[in-house]
This record gives structure tokens, sequence and C-alpha cells, in this order.
């Protein structure tokens, strides 16, 4: 497993670009997000997907998130009207997954199985964001939660003591919070929040 220590407010070009270059090799990373550490990895990348499945103990019905740098390229993942627009645009970035129907574009290893259903989520983390400004497109994402613990991991130190040998990269920013995302629902016209997390998504339901 490959560590890069990265500034958490300053990210250096040059280690972004090393962990952009793993993403794009199709390697499973965890790096930090607005909320905690989270797993990443490339679309499409099948030997990554397996490993964050297997790690993670999901089966088939996991409902996976993309995390992308802002809302231009939602039209090729989830159909949105444009009232459900207005709604995301005036809550990104922010610690929030929004469940929206997923388009065919959209691999069926990726959406729901059932609901045919996305998560989308924008991240206000400048690690993130240069990450995904490096890699042009958006990231396979998955929190960091594993089998049989409550807790999500916050320290990297920790990470790397319990997971060095199932992936391929980690991205050191320190010791991050351990807020979870909120999760919101946004597939019928009353939006139904599924998680209530870090954000405050109050003003959705009215």
């Amino acid at each position: 497993m490959q560590t890069l220590y990265i500034h958490p407010e300053n990210p250096q070009p040059r280690l972004i670009e090393q962990a952009a270059d793993m993403l794009r090799s199709d390697k499973l990373i965890i790096y930090p997000t607005d909320t905690s550490y989270a797993f990443g990895c490339r679309l499409g990348a099948k030997d990554a997907l397996e490993k964050l499945k297997l790690i993670r103990e999901l089966d088939d019905k996991h409902q996976f998130t993309l995390l992308c740098r802002d809302l231009s390229e939602i039209a090729n993942y989830a159909t949105v009207d444009n009232q459900q627009f207005k709604q995301l645009k005036a809550h990104t970035p922010a610690p929030i997954t929004f469940i929206l129907n997923a388009t065919k574009d959209v691999p069926k290893k990726l959406s729901h199985p059932k609901k045919k259903t996305i998560g989308i989520r924008v991240p206000s983390n400048p690690i993130a964001q240069a990450l995904l400004e490096a890699m042009d497109e958006p990231i396979l994402t998955s929190s960091l939660i594993l089998p049989n613990r409550d807790d999500i991991l916050d320290d990297p130190f920790e990470i790397e003591e319990l997971l060095s040998n199932q992936i391929d990269g980690l991205i050191n920013a320190g010791i991050k919070t351990t807020m979870l995302t909120t999760i919101i629902d946004m597939t019928s016209s009353q939006p139904e929040i599924i998680r209530q997390g870090a954000a405050d998504v109050s003003t959705l339901l009215i």
C-alpha cells in the first residue's frame, strides 16, 4: 500500500496527481472527505470494486454513491427535473448524499438493482475536490465503515494498520471528524431523509 501525506487545506498538486494515477490504474484508495475518510475508486474499476465489496462485505443490493466535482455532470448519471436541480444546487457542496433515479449510462453494478437509483454527492473538502479535478470524472465512493464495527475510522495510522494489506493507497491528511453524510431520497415528489447526518436538510422537506 502506498501512503501519500497530503496537506488538508492546501493539497500538493504533485501528490494529488499520484493519487489520481492510482485511481486511473483501477486501484482502491482511501481518501478524506468533508465528513470522514472514505473508500474511492474509478468508475468501471472492476478489481477495485470487488476489493471494496469484499472489505465491507457488501451485497449486490448496496446503494453506491458517485462523488462529483459539481452538478455539471449530473445529467450523465441521474435524471432530475428543474425543481430537483434547484434543490440540489442550493444544497451543494455539502455532506449530503442525494438518492436519484439513475440514467442508462450508469453501470448496472453501481445502480440499485431493484430501484435503479444512484447516490450523488458533491464534497467541499479541498483534497476530494482536487482529486476530482485531476480525474475530470466522478469517483465511486463508499463510507469507511468496516463489518462488525459501529464506529467510523478517523485515524489514518489505525486505517493503515487495519487495511494496509487490502487497499492500494491511502491519503493521510491527519485525523478527521467522524460524521456521517446525510442521505436524502429525491426519487419521489417529496424528499425523504434516509439518514440524518452532518447536514441539516430541513429546508428541503418544506
